[in-house]
């Protein structure tokens, strides 16, 4: 019996030792953490670019070089700006782009979804800390409680010195002297044509008036060979052959304005040459009408305006 008592004597502390161990923490790592959606996925609702270009429906009898004419565009631009390797290959009905892509257009951008900046949590301050901190605040008690005001018996002297402190501590108020109200500019004058310095494209009589529908420019007299002037100093546009006008050319003068001269029997110019004014571009002829004449335009920003409003007196 005592070498019983003995052996459970000895057990009893390594029975113990092992009992008082905690069991380690379990960590389960098969769950995947939530996270948030990338922006990339949360923008994929956005509305899509807005394309706000300025497109012409093909009708029966156009062509690329007329529908460009008529929106005062170079024939070759609105080739590129539709893709078309071949100019005389437009169909009816065929939407055609006559204004460039970079033309200002708002385009529908997707803003990526802000998920708010994320809250910072401070820890309390350790006792060392607050023990730095409350001296400091000691301090602004102090500057807010000092100086102290004194009080001072009434007398003449007395009130005449604490008024001379208020004017020095006080000075008037200056007050800037109001300046006179500056004139609005005024406003300058839009020169005709954007300043493009025209003149008569040639010496003959003067037959057919500028008339909106029936007429989109003017009508020279003339004989076969008479020489027909460059309006206004420019560049060559466009050399070549239109059902309505014949042999006829395109000289822009700037962004807004361009001049047509048709009906021509031999053109002296080719396509991006540089011009003078009154410089002689063509000769009088009889293309695609009943006698020799000139038929000159000028149009602004592709629409047909009345030459006469431009040119000079006659």
């Amino acid at each position: 019996m005592s070498n019983a008592r003995l052996i459970l004597a000895l057990l009893l502390p390594i029975i113990g030792g092992c009992a008082s161990h905690a069991p380690a923490p379990v960590e389960d790592r098969g769950a995947a953490p939530a996270t948030a959606k990338p922006a990339a996925e949360a923008a994929k609702g956005a509305a899509p670019a807005v394309d706000q270009g300025v497109y012409h429906t093909v009708r029966k009898g156009e062509t690329l070089y007329s529908i460009a004419l008529d929106n005062g565009q170079d024939y070759k631009d609105v080739a590129a700006w539709n893709n078309l390797d071949n100019p005389n290959r437009i169909r009816v009905g065929q939407q055609l782009r006559v204004s460039p892509p970079d033309n200002g257009a708002p385009v529908a951008v997707a803003k990526p979804v802000s998920f708010g900046a994320p809250v910072e949590v401070k820890a309390a301050p350790t006792q060392g800390q607050a023990q730095a901190v409350a001296p400091s605040a000691a301090n602004t008690e102090s500057l807010k409680r000092e100086p102290k005001g004194g009080k001072l018996a009434y007398s003449e002297e007395a009130l005449a010195k604490a008024q001379q402190t208020d004017a020095v501590e006080k000075p008037a108020e200056v007050k800037p002297e109001p300046r006179p109200a500056e004139p609005a500019p005024a406003e300058k004058p839009i020169a005709a044509g954007d300043d493009v310095d025209w003149m008569w494209p040639s010496n003959g009589k003067l037959v057919a008036k500028y008339a909106e529908e029936r007429n989109k420019g003017i009508d020279f007299a003339g004989r076969l060979g008479d020489p027909i002037l460059a309006a206004a100093a420019g560049t060559v546009k466009y050399v070549g052959v239109l059902r309505g006008y014949g042999n006829f050319l395109v000289i822009r003068h700037n962004k807004s304005y361009i001049s047509v001269y048709a009906h021509a029997s031999k053109i002296l110019v080719k396509e991006e040459q540089s011009i003078t004014k009154g410089q002689k571009v063509a000769e009088v002829g009889s293309s695609d009408t009943d006698s020799p004449k000139l038929h000159f335009e000028i149009r602004y920003q592709g629409k047909p305006a009345d030459p006469q409003k431009f040119l000079p007196a006659r």
